[in-house]
């Protein structure tokens, strides 16, 4: 097999394997990973199947490319909160949030995707589990790294465990609003400001804050 030359993809300045990709994105949040059928994609891209299987494989492969390329993706979108490290512990998180959801607001496919594919059975395939654990590690990560200085600035045990109850609070709250986002056409950044007074309020409270995770997991 080989690869489709002078293509009306390729003279638009894309490949086929990202015109394919970008045609699966779309089909996705539209029917989900289990509606979309190979013909869709030929529909959406403009391109016989051949180009699909020579890129792909086959479809779980064309989602495990668009979660990779999806991985890229918001590497390269969303800030490092390591970027306001000139601002105070509490500003520097508002900065960073502020500057994320002003990221999502502008690309809302990206977690309307994820939550799409974690809905249907490919979820548990390897290669979709992989990718998926390594955004999800992402999103955790710079979680920690944005409530670290205001709940454990000192380090120690306490402050950490809470550290990463507060950061698992904080991805869910980025994968609620997805859905908020998709039916509600609620915006990401609408929720910056509520959302830094509730971390406000639990810094000002830290002991008591300490108290109600440990008491919940009595």
């Amino acid at each position: 097999m080989v690869r489709e030359s002078g293509s009306a993809p390729a003279a638009a300045g894309l490949s086929s394997r990202e015109v394919i990709l970008n045609a699966a994105r779309t089909l996705i949040g539209e029917k989900g990973y289990d509606g979309m059928a190979i013909s869709d994609l030929c529909a959406q891209s403009g391109l016989p199947p051949s180009s699909i299987y020579y890129h792909f494989g086959n479809k779980l492969g064309v989602l495990a490319a668009l979660l990779e390329r999806t991985f890229d993706e918001l590497h390269a979108l969303f800030p490092n909160p390591s970027s306001f490290d000139d601002l105070a512990p509490m500003e520097r998180l508002e900065a960073w949030f502020s500057a994320a959801c002003r990221s999502l607001d502008r690309r809302p496919d990206y977690l309307r995707l994820l939550v799409a594919i974690s809905v249907g059975p490919q979820k548990d395939a390897e290669v979709v589990r992989r990718t998926v654990r390594r955004i999800r590690d992402y999103a955790h990560a710079s979680w920690v790294d944005a409530l670290t200085p205001i709940f454990a600035p000192e380090g120690g045990e306490a402050g950490e465990a809470l550290v990463q109850r507060l950061a698992i609070l904080g991805r869910a709250l980025t994968d609620g609003l997805s859905v908020t986002n998709s039916f509600d056409e609620m915006t990401y950044s609408s929720q910056v400001t509520p959302f830094v007074a509730l971390v406000r309020g639990l810094a000002e409270h830290r002991d008591g804050a300490q108290r109600l995770f440990d008491d919940g997991e009595a």
